[in-house]
């Protein structure tokens, strides 16, 4: 199987379910706590057609620009069984590729499905007791803990083991990853995810703004400046997100758009060494989390670096002071970082 068939359908059906997905999209989309710029997915089944979220494009823009892509499911199924990923075989309209989720979405017999990265699920997610931390908050609900594996079709064959012990399960809390959702319609899918995010909830810490020396070390750096997001601050303030940030990496999206390793710097070291400073590597990276500081970006930073860096800070301002937390490890980074980086890394809007 070398080219993918498309389905003979416009590229918005006229259906009222179709109105439904992009209302949901943009609602989900538009949330930070849920999504940060263009991560997260959804899709809907419709006449042995799966419309999925196209790769690289913004949920929050579904209703202004073709979002959706869609992909006969038998299709899907059979590259799922040839082992082969379906963005590698299809493009759509103006080459539209689907979500590396595609596979998951396809295995899953409810008629919505909804993956997020939410900031509550994931400060569970990177804990080694999440299981059981969570046993008591979603009791009563059809759920499985799906441990850590790569995106695309490893976790396709994941959930779809899962689904053979347990095939009514409509909540999947992704270890080091996200949430996924099922309905039969976006009404209920949206109803179970706001259930699961009051279930879920954390307050985040307190943390104190940034140190006034900051200003001062920013002087003669044109390069940088302060975040417009003055929350940011608690990465550098707060001693305990950068003792969780030094322990390592905790879900894909950080290594994708903010590097294998956390910027961060002494007060005693100037930005403008910064490149010298980290490793001697050619170009300087995009943010610097200044320690007892604050957090300053540089003019180069993009959306999706920080947008990332959002969320991130809301997530470790979630996770206690002595959670057992799961790292993802070398190979599981590298992996992260190789050929699939470039696919992650659409523009970002």
């Amino acid at each position: 199987m070398n080219v993918a068939t498309q389905p003979k359908l416009s590229l918005r059906p006229q259906r009222e379910e179709f109105a439904s997905l992009l209302n949901l999209s943009t609602r989900v989309g538009c949330d930070p706590q849920l999504v940060q710029g263009n991560n997260g997915n959804i899709s809907l089944k419709l006449d042995g057609v799966l419309w999925i979220k196209a790769s690289g494009k913004c949920l929050a823009d579904a209703k202004q620009e073709d979002t959706f892509v869609p992909v006969e499911l038998a299709v899907v199924k059979e590259s799922l069984r040839r082992n082969v990923e379906i963005a590698q075989l299809y493009t759509w309209g103006d080459e539209l590729r689907p979500s590396i989720e595609t596979a998951m979405h396809a295995v899953l017999q409810h008629r919505v499905v909804l993956h997020v990265h939410s900031v509550n699920t994931i400060a569970w997610a990177v804990r080694r007791d999440g299981p059981s931390q969570l046993s008591k908050r979603l009791a009563g609900l059809d759920w499985r803990w799906v441990p850590y594996i790569s995106s695309g079709i490893p976790l396709a064959k994941k959930i779809e083991k899962l689904l053979s012990a347990g095939p009514e399960t409509n909540v999947f809390i992704l270890g080091n990853h996200g949430l996924v959702i099922c309905g039969n319609d976006c009404e209920a899918a949206e109803a179970l995810l706001d259930d699961i995010e009051r279930r879920l909830a954390i307050i985040p810490r307190q943390s104190p703004g940034p140190e006034a020396a900051l200003l001062a070390v920013l002087t003669g750096c044109s390069h940088w400046r302060l975040p417009d997001t003055p929350a940011l601050h608690a990465l550098g303030t707060d001693p305990v997100s950068r003792m969780i940030l030094k322990g390592g990496v905790l879900y894909p999206c950080q290594a994708i758009f903010l590097g294998p390793r956390i910027s961060m710097l002494p007060f005693s070291v100037p930005l403008s060494r910064f490149a010298g400073y980290s490793n001697g590597e050619a170009e300087a990276p995009t943010y610097a989390i200044i320690e007892g500081g604050g957090v300053v970006v540089s003019e180069k930073i993009d959306s999706a670096e920080y947008a990332t860096l959002i969320g991130l800070m809301q997530i470790v301002q979630r996770v206690e002071e002595f959670a057992p937390l799961r790292y993802l490890t070398v190979t599981e980074i590298a992996s992260v970082l190789g050929d699939r980086t470039n696919r992650y890394r659409q523009p970002f809007r």
